[in-house]
Formats: structure tokens, sequence, C-alpha cells
């Protein structure tokens, strides 16, 4: 197997590495750039830490913080019509995912015209965007160094999958001090979200040994502090392992893919709104169980990464022990069931055959261990409702 990895040019890490920012431009030969992010980052003040330096170092920053969580076709395509008109050579992404995905998706339209539907997966893209420097102020997602972008489709309320080494993004800037004000919550759900594409890139059909290096790092680093992060949050040494261990997820899964968690969750965040992390760590524990028959050793391993198993337990009871941490990670982190998040019963029920539908069709229950049919996901709906 030959295994082809795509990471970003630069990559600068360590906190205060913000303030490198107009040198990272200067490297790209970016002249004008447009910072993308929302309107927390603006409101905040937050992205006057980004806007600053760049105006004295002699740029002329544009700003459109008008991302939403969970991008959206639209304004995706008001953000790619300010990159077009306004003659920017360059994009600087600072904030969650979001904003990492919407300006991926913008430099697609910007530079391809079109609908965000003609690329979707598994649709090509034939010209890059502009370079785009992504700067993550979670520790999460990964975004900033992969080559997906996630957009939801309102008119259908369907998250569509878009995927190319064009969307890597040609810089990330990974500073973990921009994590010390996230909340609790937030930090919670995509510190789950960067376990989940750390196990399951590790498990995915697409591994390879750089994948798995990274995926076993990014858990070593994420299961023994994310409990910490939540409930202290200024601590820097649990902050700094976190966006490190989400950085190397980000790696991981870019390079392998992500399976059947991701698959299932991204219907769910389309349809009830929840977010994204959120989502995965509702399934994770019941999808995990499910799939432990198709790589025991591989989940055997993962147990033994974050430390819920060691080398004497056999591969089918480190599994079983993988499944319980994972289950009492959620209970500590208050993760709610999609029944106690509020999720209309009758409407979820409604919609399983459509969101199974929609999970296969995404392509990432493919790489899964055990590849599901329609029933087995209404099933997995089902047992994770709680």
């Amino acid at each position: 197997m030959i295994a082809t990895i795509l990471t970003p040019a630069i990559m600068e890490l360590g906190g205060g590495a913000i303030a490198g920012a107009a040198s990272v431009l200067h490297r790209l030969g970016v002249r004008r750039p447009l910072v993308v992010t929302d309107p927390w980052m603006r409101d905040s003040g937050t992205v006057e830490r980004l806007l600053a330096p760049l105006r004295d170092a002699g740029f002329q920053p544009g700003l459109f913080a008008d991302t939403v969580p969970d991008p959206t076709v639209t304004v995706v395509e008001q953000g790619a019509a300010l990159l077009r008109e306004g003659g920017y050579d360059g994009m600087l992404a600072l904030g969650g995912g979001s904003p990492i995905d919407t300006a991926k998706a913008m430099g697609v339209l910007a530079a391809n015209g079109g609908a965000m539907r003609d690329y979707k997966v598994p649709n090509p893209i034939p010209l890059a965007g502009p370079p785009l420097v992504a700067i993550p102020t979670t520790a999460g997602t990964g975004s900033e160094v992969t080559r997906f972008t996630v957009i939801t489709d309102a008119a259908t309320d369907e998250k569509m999958l878009i995927a190319s080494p064009l969307l890597v993004p040609s810089a990330a800037i990974i500073d973990y001090e921009l994590t010390l004000s996230c909340p609790p919550r937030l930090t919670a759900d995509t510190g789950i979200d960067a376990l989940t594409h750390a196990i399951e890139a590790y498990v995915s059909a697409k591994a390879n040994p750089f994948s798995d290096s990274m995926a076993l790092a990014a858990m070593g680093r994420i299961a023994p502090y994310i409990r910490t992060a939540v409930a202290e949050p200024g601590n820097r040494v649990a902050r700094e392992a976190m966006m490190l261990g989400a950085t190397l997820a980000g790696m991981a899964f870019s390079n392998a893919s992500v399976a059947l968690v991701h698959g299932m969750s991204r219907p769910i965040g389309a349809f009830f709104h929840v977010p994204h992390g959120l989502s995965n760590a509702m399934l994770l524990p019941a999808v995990t169980h499910w799939s432990l028959p198709g790589a025991p050793a591989r989940y055997a391993d993962c147990a033994r990464a974050i430390g819920a198993a060691d080398v004497a337990d056999s591969d089918d009871v480190a599994g079983e022990k993988l499944v319980a941490a994972l289950r009492d990670l959620n209970t500590d982190l208050k993760v709610p069931s999609p029944k106690t998040y509020g999720i209309d019963p009758a409407r979820w029920n409604g919609l399983l055959e459509t969101m199974a539908a929609q999970a296969l069709a995404s392509g990432s229950p493919a790489n899964n261990p055990r590849v599901p049919d329609v029933a087995t996901m209404v099933a997995l709906y089902r047992e994770s409702w709680g």
C-alpha cells in the first residue's frame, strides 16, 4: 500500500504563535488578506489579536465575520462573493471548525464558480483557491490540517462532505492560548470530536503507518487531559496537550479518513442542529461497541493508548474496556443523549431511515471495520437515543 500524505506547507505551533501571522503571509506571497471569522470573535475583540499585528506589518486586511455554526451554502456564497469582488489574494480563518470550513469552501467557489453541491463527494475540485492560513481557537475539529470541509445545504437539511487535496490549508497557526477562553461545554464537545477523529482514523480501512502514528499520539495526549481542560479552563498544560492532540488527530483522519461515527453524526447535526462534536459523542460508545468484532486488535490498541487497558489484557477484554471508558467519559463530561438533549422523538424516529441513507451516501461508513447497511444504522440510532 502506498499512502499519499497531505499536510500544510507551513505549521507554526506554540503559545503566542498568532503573533507571527504576518510573517506567514509574507512567506506565502499574500498581499491582501481576507480574515474569515464569526460574530463572537469580532464582537469580543478576539479578532483584533490578529488584525492589529497585520495592520502594524503594513497589511490592510478585509473582514468577513458572518460565519455560522454548521456552515451553510448561503454564507459560503456571500463570503466567496466578497473574496472575489474585494480583490483579496489570500485568507486567514480564525475560529473553530466552522470559520475554517467556511473559508475552504469560499476558496472553492471563488476559484471554480458553480454551486457548492457541484463539489460534493465524490466530485472533484478542479482549481485551488487562494492561500489559506487556518488559525483554530478550539481543540477539536482538526480542520486546520485536513483535506475536508462540511457544508450544510439548508434546502435539503444535508451536510455535504467535500474532499480534495486542494482543501488542505497552505499554513496552520496552532496557538493553544487561543483556547483558554473556551467554555466547558465547547471544550468537552470539541475534545471528544478530536478523540473520535483519532480512533476512527486508527480503525479506518484507509489507515496507514503515518496516520497510525498520528492517531496513537493524539489519543495519548487527549485522553489524560480532556477532563482537566473542561474542569480547569485556565490549565495551560492541559490546553496545550489538547491542542496538539487535536491537530495530530486531524492529520491522522485527513490521511486515513473517518468512519461510521462521523457518517452517522452529520445528519444529526443537519436535521437537529446538534453541535458536531456533541453528535459524535452521542454515537461513539454504541458505534464502537458494534464495530469491535471488525478490528479487535486495533480497538485494543486504542484502549491501551487512552490508558483504559494494559498489555496484559487480551484484545477482546481491551475492546470492552475501551467501550466502558468511552461511556464513562460521556458521563463525566455530561454528554446528553439525543433524548435528553431535547430532540423531538417523533421527528427523530421519522427521520431515521433518511439519516441512515445520507450517512451511507457520504462514504464514511465504508471505511468502518464493520460496514453497516441502512437497517443496522437505524438500529444504532435507536440504541443511541437514550
